[in-house]
């Protein structure tokens, strides 16, 4: 591209980042409207329960529509044809497991993270530790594939996919998305996600028009000219180019990618977060339909994307570019706006490529406020430290109420005695925000340092990844959580800890680390594990381990507050 086409590139890459940061100091400084305190836990991690459900669902529409469903999904489209739409379709139909099983429990049960929903009735701390280390574990997974594919379009829109600007790019979102988290919390990640929804929503359609005025809105002759210049004819439309054929290991790969797709989304811990910023069950309820509509949409037209592609640019060109496919739409905006050298090719490709980069941003701020949520509502809440301190800090606050309940005076606040917990609450909510924010700035570096080596891996192919993971160890213990009787702690902690190592351990030793040409490492070859997404075997593992660690379990479960757990999930009563 030219130095003018590069100078309005990075005009609105400027632009989107200012844009951004202006929404996160109005976010973190603007006036707090309705309940709550500023600076509290329930300001940071949900944004004061306050969103609308159509805020709300247009916020999950942007935390889900990533750069790995605009950039990866039709990137395989374009290069495998029919089996490229099996990603499209896995991530909508998941969202009906979303709607029908966890968006409403999840909202009347849980108050931050995954873990509050357990602990309801089970203790607390096994449970705190074990989902916080697998949510970060997700969240750093799903981090990857975003700077990925922010790192590969800025590098091919500066013409250099293979020099330094795929470094400075993933260490700029990186940065980005640790100021959003620390100065804004949920409100500034909620109403950027919403800004990117609307633009990437308006950046695809139009995208999509283009592509359909290009055939004169005929479907048939676009799938016709795709297939003839896929170089596979007929093949392209039809199952087999990535999954199914050429033995038994690719057609599991094809039921494996199915599944982890299909339930993954009901485990990820940012896209659980969301429904704790709704006021109540029913908001959050509403809120998945939404969002169903608006993610439907988009999926279509990122099938339509990934065709077009395949058809003007061609898949030879598309793999040329990039093995992974990640910069098929950007290719098709240069061809749609007349090609190379043209204006109006520069243009378009420039205002896609910001659309992709607000895309990115908003996602990441996402994944990182649940992954900061984790470390900090979790894991510093079940050091041993912290305990010892709330307890101390309980004691001192009922020592207090009762030396002037002895006096015949009135409790602290005028509250019953809860003066001075409510101080102690206080500042456990400033100890906790302040960890939230160390945290968001280690799982920033932590994701960056993981990208740098990855930027060769499909993204759709990266997020399948923390989808298997995600669904085998939280769906596990959600649903035991919230539907059988006779669960115990050490079922959960078993269904978490087997479902996440059995899922890491499959990964590390399938042919997506060593072994293949695209593998993580290529010059080894360690892997006897013959599928690239471990979801069929660790999903249903993670079930199997819960099960067996309730029935060796030497604790009774507690029937008592499992139905107190049960009421609340289907009334909402007692609930935060």
């Amino acid at each position: 591209m030219s130095g003018g086409d590069q100078s309005l590139i990075a005009a609105l890459f400027g632009a989107v980042g200012v844009a951004t940061l202006a929404i996160t100091c109005w976010a973190g400084t603007g006036r707090r409207v309705g309940g709550g305190r500023r600076g509290s836990s329930e300001e940071f991690f949900a944004g004061g329960r306050l969103f609308s459900p159509l805020e709300n669902g247009f916020a999950i529409a942007g935390d889900h529509m990533s750069a790995a469903s605009f950039l990866g999904v039709s990137g395989l489209v374009a290069l495998y044809g029919y089996d490229g739409m099996l990603y499209a379709v896995g991530f909508l139909a998941a969202w009906l497991v979303v709607l029908f099983f966890v968006a409403e429990p999840v909202r009347n049960c849980g108050r931050f993270t995954l873990a509050d929903v357990l602990v309801a009735r089970l203790r607390e701390r096994p449970v705190r530790i074990a989902l916080g280390a697998s949510s970060v574990t997700v969240s750093v997974l799903y981090l990857v594939a975003q700077l990925v594919g922010a790192g590969s379009v800025v590098a091919l829109l500066l013409g250099d996919p293979g020099g330094a600007a795929y470094t400075w790019t993933v260490l700029g979102v990186g940065g980005l998305m640790v100021c959003y988290v620390a100065c804004g919390g949920m409100r500034a990640t909620t109403w950027i996600q919403i800004v990117k929804a609307v633009l990437l929503l308006g950046g695809a359609f139009t995208l999509s028009v283009l592509v359909l005025l290009r055939f004169g809105g005929d479907l048939a002759d676009l799938l016709t000219s795709a297939a003839e210049h896929s170089g596979r004819g007929a093949d392209f439309l039809s199952p087999g180019l990535q999954y199914g054929r050429g033995g038994w290991a690719a057609k599991f790969d094809f039921v494996s990618l199915g599944l982890a797709l299909l339930l993954g989304t009901a485990g990820l811990p940012h896209i659980l977060a969301r429904f704790s910023t709704v006021p109540t069950a029913r908001a959050a309820r509403r809120s998945v339909v939404w969002s169903t509509v608006l993610i439907g949409g988009f999926y279509l037209m990122a099938l339509v994307l990934g065709i077009g592609a395949a058809a003007l640019v061609g898949t030879d060109a598309v793999r040329r570019s990039s093995p992974a496919g990640n910069t098929a739409v950007p290719l098709l905006s240069f061809e749609l706006g007349g090609g190379a050298g043209t204006t109006g090719g520069a243009v378009l490709f420039a205002l896609v490529a910001a659309v992709t980069f607000a895309t990115v941003l908003a996602v990441v701020a996402g994944v990182t406020l649940a992954a900061s949520a984790a470390v900090a509502h979790d894991l510093y809440e079940s050091s041993a430290g912290r305990r010892r301190q709330g307890k101390a800090g309980r004691l001192q606050a009922l020592k207090r109420g009762t030396d002037r309940r002895a006096r015949g005076q009135k409790p602290e606040g005028g509250q019953g005695g809860q003066g001075g917990q409510s101080s102690q609450g206080g500042q456990d909510d400033r100890s906790e925000v302040a960890v939230a924010r160390r945290a968001a700035l280690v799982v920033g570096a932590l994701a960056v340092g993981l990208s740098l080596p990855a930027r060769e891996l499909n993204v759709a192919f990266l997020v399948g990844l923390a989808f298997a993971v995600a669904a085998s160890a939280h769906l596990p213990v959600l649903l035991y959580a919230l539907f059988r009787r006779r669960f115990t702690t050490r079922g959960a902690v078993r269904a978490v800890y087997g479902g996440l190592l059995s899922s890491m351990v499959l990964v590390a030793l399938s042919p997506v680390v060593s072994g293949a040409p695209r593998a993580l490492f290529p010059g080894v070859d360690f892997a006897c594990f013959p599928l690239e997404n471990p979801g069929i075997v660790s999903i249903p593992f993670g079930f199997l381990c819960g099960w067996l660690g309730t029935l060796r379990s030497r604790e009774r479960p507690d029937e008592g507050r499992y139905a107190e757990t049960e009421v609340r999930s289907l009334t909402g009563a007692g609930a935060v």
